[in-house]
């Protein structure tokens, strides 16, 4: 699995506190099958992160990850507050592209509230050449209510991950019922952990993925759609779910 959203880079942000936090996350995601994680730190007001300092800790990490002999890749990224994203320049944009490809950038979708100017930013962002990937859109109220709000920046090319925690319970009722909406609309890309602390939200992705219940489809959020985005390819059709057999059929 390739894990695209996590909070590991140390002191940073509300995420690991501490080397050795990060070292324990990092060991707990490669415990769970992944074999890549993106260290996205947000880049905001509260934490207006510098992509040097990204870059720097990102290079730290995966030198105390083979030294500990954790079988993991710690990739660049960042969680762009939706302001923030629109102020950047294209050269930082880039170097906080997500896994490491400069024409991707993770966006942070707000907890409260639905941004009205979010297409148009979408728009912007492509005409500079950027491709979007949100995030947690799943713990936003206004999605919860109603899944479709999505629709158009899906059919706009934007690409949708869900935490984990959502998927599978962790976070709550509310969460995992608007992802398995999300997921039933096939308005979904990919799962991720946006791990914080090797204890609090955990940081497994395995759990979730046998919560979609449809392996393939499992396969394409956790292992397909994330490698297409790290490697720079054309993201992969999604699955076709099998059809239902009628009952009393073989």
């Amino acid at each position: 699995m390739i894990d695209l959203h996590s909070h590991v880079l140390p002191g940073v942000d509300d995420g690991a506190r501490s080397l050795d936090e990060s070292v324990a996350i990092l060991a707990a995601a490669a415990e769970d099958g992944a074999t890549q994680i993106a260290a996205t730190p947000h880049v905001r007001a509260d934490y207006p992160t510098q992509a040097e300092t990204m870059e720097r800790g990102v290079a730290e990490l995966n030198r105390a990850a083979r030294d500990a002999g954790i079988p993991i890749e710690v990739l660049t990224g960042g969680e762009l507050d939706l302001e923030y994203a629109a102020r950047l320049d294209d050269a930082t944009l880039a170097r906080f592209g997500l896994g490491g490809n400069p024409a991707v950038v993770l966006l942070e979708c707000p907890y409260v509230g639905w941004p009205l100017d979010l297409r148009d930013l979408v728009f912007q962002l492509a005409t500079r050449g950027f491709s979007v990937v949100l995030a947690h859109p799943e713990r936003n109220p206004d999605v919860q209510a109603d899944p479709e709000l999505l629709r158009p920046l899906v059919d706009a090319g934007v690409l949708v991950q869900l935490t984990a925690a959502s998927v599978d319970g962790r976070l709550g009722s509310r969460p995992r019922q608007a992802s398995r909406a999300l997921l039933d609309a096939g308005l979904v890309h990919l799962l991720a952990s946006d791990a914080h602390a090797p204890q609090v939200r955990e940081v497994g992705m395995a759990a979730a993925a046998a919560a979609v219940g449809d392996a393939p489809l499992a396969r394409w959020l956790t292992e397909d759609v994330p490698a297409a985005i790290v490697s720079g390819s054309q993201v992969p059709a999604r699955p076709q779910r099998p059809p239902r057999r009628r009952f009393g059929r073989r």
